[in-house]
């Protein structure tokens, strides 16, 4: 991780949308995110599901999610591939992205222990390319989207009526959580529709951006729909690759985020 803990920072993977196939691709990807969020709604607002499986549900879902990602860039040799590229001995977009992934592959790993980290993920939909940004932060996210509570994290003496009304508190919270994700989880399909049902021109712009977070017992969680800048690349993308973070990213940090400090 400390070798490649520089590949995160400030920096984003672009990726071409050369044709229908690579669209089908991505439009299948982002479904799962979609679903993988109404999944999260669900066992939120089930009274039989801990907080702490939610959340370990979550996190073994991303890991899967970058796991199947390297596979599909630098095949089951990725880590070989990622650690030559950060050795410098390969200079290609393989390794690059292979380096990325498997950057943010072990900073979700860390997630289970750290728990004053936020989680940013940005992805953006423009006309001839997708872009990927994951910045890993410290700081507080503001009062925008949802917070909910968890009785297992909570570290207190209480007596039986205290703690009948502390989980009944976090049962509330986390009900208003699952209301809150199964409403704004619509974000991703609009985001990236299916290109074999919607026309090239009313697919060619949309994004999202999802930031979760914990700091003791409380959760916070943003998802919502970001609007790509239309002068942001100048070029077409030949192939995929590393590019700057993006203004978009620099506006969405500024609008959800105070305080933040980049540790990723």
């Amino acid at each position: 991780m400390e070798s490649g803990s520089e590949i995160l920072r400030r920096q984003a993977v672009r990726i071409p949308l050369t044709d229908v196939e690579t669209e089908r691709s991505v439009h299948e990807n982002m479904m799962r995110i979609a679903a993988a969020g109404e999944r999260k709604s669900k066992l939120l607002d089930d009274p039989d599901v801990p907080l702490t499986e939610v959340y370990e549900d979550e996190l073994d879902e991303m890991r899967q999610s970058f796991e199947h990602r390297l596979q599909q860039v630098a095949g089951e040799n990725y880590y070989d591939v990622a650690t030559a590229y950060l050795d410098g001995e390969r200079d290609d977009w393989i390794g690059a992205l292979a380096a990325y992934y498997l950057e943010c592959y072990y900073r979700l790993q860390e997630r289970y222990t750290v728990d004053e980290q936020i989680f940013f993920l940005l992805i953006l939909r423009y006309p001839d390319c997708l872009t990927i940004n994951l910045s890993f932060l410290t700081g507080e996210i503001c009062s925008a989207g949802v917070r909910y509570e968890s009785s297992k994290h909570v570290e207190s003496d209480l007596n039986e009526d205290e703690k009948e009304q502390l989980y009944a508190d976090c049962q509330y919270s986390q009900h208003n959580a699952s209301d809150y994700l199964r409403k704004n989880v619509s974000c991703i399909r609009e985001a990236f529709p299916d290109p074999d049902a919607i026309p090239v021109k009313q697919r060619q712009r949309g994004g999202f951006v999802h930031i979760t977070g914990r700091q003791g017992a409380t959760f916070a969680e943003i998802l919502d729909s970001i609007s790509p800048d239309p002068d942001r690349f100048d070029d077409t993308a030949a192939e995929p690759g590393l590019v700057s973070q993006g203004p978009e990213a620099k506006r969405a940090k500024r609008e959800f985020l105070t305080d933040t400090t980049v540790v990723i």
